[in-house]
Formats: C-alpha cells, sequence, structure tokens
C-alpha cells in the first residue's frame, strides 16, 4: 500500500523497503544480527538519502549503540525518521552527532485510520516539499519520544544531552499509574530541560479503580516537584495525526 501511493503521487521518490522489513523471529523482524545488519547497510548507502523506519522497532535498544558505532560518513547527512521504540535509535544518533534524527510516522502507520494522509506528510518532508511541522515548535531545540522509550534511555550511553532543550513525550497502552511512575523517572534525568509537552496518552487500559489524576494532572505534577516548566500539549501520538518533529533547531516553524 505504502509503495503503491508513494508509486501514484511521489513519482520523484525512489521508495524501497529492505528484505529485513518482511523477516520475522519471534517478537522481533529478524534477530539481532539481521535487524543491525540492514540497518547499517541502509545508513551507509550513499545513494541512499534517508532511513524511514517502517515499525516501532521493538528490540532497538538491543542494537542501537552497535548501530551508531558502525555508521559512517555517508551517515552522517542522511534523515532518520520514526517513533515509538526506533526513538532509542533516534536519541542514539542524535547524542552522537550522526545523520538529521526525525520524530514522524513509521511506513506502517498506513494501518491506522487516515493512515494515507501520515504517509503522504512523510513523503512529502523527505522530498523537501512543504510540510507542517508540530505547531508549538520555536527557536528553542527540541526532542520527541515515546515515554516508556525515554524512560529506558536516560541514565544509558545512548541518552542525547536535552539540555535547554524542549522535550515532548506521548504514550499509548500504559495505565495511568505507570504514566505516574515514567514521569517521576524521567523528571528526575532531565537536568537542563527548558520545558516538558504532552503528547497524546492512548489507549489507557481501565483499572479496577480510578487512578484519581488524568495524563495532564501527572505531567502538572512531576514537572512541578522537578522544577522542569510545564509547557502544555504537543501533536504528537501512536495515531496517524502524529506530527514531524526534527530532533534540534527547527529554524522554520511550517516547513523544512
Amino acid at each position: 500500500m505504502v509503495l503503491a501511493l508513494a508509486a501514484a503521487e511521489f513519482p520523484q521518490v525512489d521508495l524501497a523497503f529492505h528484505p529485513q522489513c518482511f523477516v520475522e523471529k519471534g517478537h522481533f523482524a529478524g534477530d539481532d544480527a539481521v535487524r543491525l545488519a540492514a540497518l547499517l547497510d541502509a545508513a551507509n548507502d550513499p545513494d541512499i538519502d534517508a532511513v524511514w523506519f517502517g515499525m516501532g522497532g521493538y528490540g532497538a535498544c538491543r542494537i542501537a549503540a552497535d548501530a551508531a558505532a558502525g555508521m559512517g560518513e555517508a551517515a552522517r547527512s542522511k534523515t532518520f525518521l520514526g517513533y515509538s521504540d526506533a526513538g532509542t535509535i533516534l536519541g542514539a544518533l542524535y547524542r552522537y552527532g550522526i545523520g538529521k534524527p526525525v520524530h514522524g510516522p513509521l511506513a506502517g502507520d498506513i494501518k491506522r485510520d487516515g493512515g494515507d494522509e501520515a504517509i503522504r506528510r512523510v513523503l512529502r518532508y523527505l522530498s523537501g516539499e512543504v510540510v507542517e511541522l508540530e505547531t508549538g515548535l520555536d527557536h528553542r531545540p527540541a526532542v520527541a519520544f515515546n515515554l516508556m522509550t525515554l524512560a529506558m534511555l536516560v541514565g544509558t550511553e545512548l541518552m542525547p544531552d536535552v539540555k535547554d532543550h524542549v522535550v515532548l513525550v506521548e504514550e499509548i497502552a500504559e495505565h495511568l499509574y505507570a504514566i505516574d511512575r515514567l514521569f517521576f523517572h524521567i523528571t528526575q534525568q532531565l537536568e537542563g530541560a527548558v520545558g516538558i509537552r504532552l503528547g497524546r496518552i492512548s489507549a489507557v487500559p481501565e483499572n479496577d479503580r480510578p487512578f484519581g489524576s488524568t495524563e495532564e494532572d501527572i505531567a502538572r505534577y512531576w514537572c512541578e516537584k522537578s522544577g522542569i516548566p510545564y509547557l502544555g500539549r504537543a501533536d504528537i501520538g501512536h495515531d496517524a495525526q502524529n506530527a514531524i518533529v526534527p530532533f534540534g533547531i527547527t529554524h522554520h516553524k511550517d516547513f523544512t
């Protein structure tokens, strides 16, 4: 479906899926060695301009350090775009100054309601067309992560320096008590961040009793407790409306 849409509407884009995308090994799209080799194949190919992650990337943490270490000169100017567990790769690349990490829809998001438009948004972005980015971006550098992914990154060798950054977070399929725990953890680790913006917290499982606070109450509570400003909502989430957020400084608010 993605290839058909690209061929029909973006003939200037030469889009290809690596064979690894269709491999299955337990929960993963191939074992660690297969996934690492595929990522390095694309990252180090000088004829490829961008790496667009097909799905969220379970197991990205298992290969991220080796991936960053194995990337050569061709990866330095390349765009890497995705979200969810792929944020582990994006964070590592941003930490080590490799390429242009970008939070944005996955190729697999075509299966979501409104997914066609999410695919179009990415293809416009990757082909250099005018694209509206996340509307709250300003002169301050920003990063965007799935909340669980960020909680796993902080304190590791892969965590980028977010001093003076606005940190956008979103989450799916976690109880509100887990969101509370995650905010407790990340707010202890984001020293120097200029603020947190809260994306969509979706598909929250029902608990045996109400948690007693909304997701925004939770974000405000831990931001106040840690001294990190809460900067309001963000247009990111596990859905087809998930906005594009380039890591770092966005020089133009509404186009690449």
